[in-house]
């Protein structure tokens, strides 16, 4: 059973008589088809649809858990207190708490512990988010990276920039990340206009190479225009977040994908349901 620690997330617990309608009014994640012993992601937006803050959700008791950027953790408690005004919501950052992560594992969990079903991977993989009891072995940081980029899950900031991506960017409406039927949320109208539209140009996608790829934040170049910047790398593998319709246009004219020196090939990931528009926005 492959697990790595993950000492750069922290737990904010939300309790209170009024937690989940309090979230369920703020969040992209719909809340209503969280399951217990589920995790789903999400995110708080600002009013123009971009991205504050991401996390997963999870419910804990009678309240839920946000897992969530350690670095960004303070400044989430103090928006997520802005909009708190007269609810019956506590909100605690835990930063204590332990968080790690599992998968191929056949047995499954104790009722009694604290281990979640991330849903952003297939059923079939078995990942398990555990948070509290003793820390998990810490060397399969990178295996747990590789992971992610064979499934296209993106996290901050590796792989994109919190207030400068939109929840399509970062596929989040392909994870369940963001729900266009529970209606309002913060943002909710500019991202259910690029939904309806279908006007999101920018995508993740998985990127590869004959060979090692460079560091994270390299720029993705076609005919010496920059389309994108290169996120997470394991390997010969990565994340990009790219202009899906400028990586179209460089394929069907012949022209090489490169990120820095590094000719690569950029592919939807497996699982999502997305496409490459038909034309490019120059045609």
């Amino acid at each position: 059973m492959p697990s790595a620690s993950l000492n750069e997330r922290a737990v904010l617990n939300v309790t209170g008589e009024d937690a989940e309608d309090f979230l369920q009014n703020l969040i992209t994640t719909d809340l209503d088809t969280l399951e217990r012993g589920d995790l789903k992601p999400g995110a708080l937006l600002n009013p123009q649809g971009k991205i504050l803050f991401e996390f997963l959700v999870s419910r804990n008791g009678d309240g839920l858990r946000l897992d969530a950027l350690r670095t960004s953790t303070g400044d989430f408690l103090k928006r997520l207190t802005l909009y708190k005004l007269r609810a019956k919501v506590q909100i605690v950052v835990d930063s204590e708490m332990l968080v790690h992560v599992s998968w191929e594992e056949d047995s499954k969990p104790s009722e009694t512990e604290s281990i979640v079903h991330d849903r952003r991977f297939p059923d079939a993989l078995n990942v398990r988010r555990h948070y509290g009891g003793a820390q998990g072995p810490g060397g399969n940081g990178m295996a747990w990276t590789a992971l992610r980029i064979a499934h296209g899950v993106a996290e901050a900031p590796n792989d994109y920039g919190l207030g400068d991506a939109f929840p399509h960017d970062i596929n989040l409406d392909q994870t369940g990340g963001v729900s266009f039927r529970k209606g309002c949320f913060v943002g909710q109208e500019v991202v259910s206009r690029m939904q309806h539209r279908g006007t999101a140009r920018r995508r993740i996608l998985i990127a590869s190479g004959p060979s090692d790829l460079p560091e994270t934040g390299t720029p993705i170049t076609a005919n010496n225009r920059e389309i994108g910047t290169l996120g997470s790398v394991a390997g010969k593998t990565g994340l990009a977040l790219v202009r899906i319709d400028r990586v179209k246009d460089a394929t069907d004219n012949g022209m090489p994908i490169m990120a820095g020196e590094t000719a690569i090939h950029l592919a939807i990931p497996a699982e999502h349901r997305f496409t490459f528009p038909e034309a490019t926005q120059e045609a």
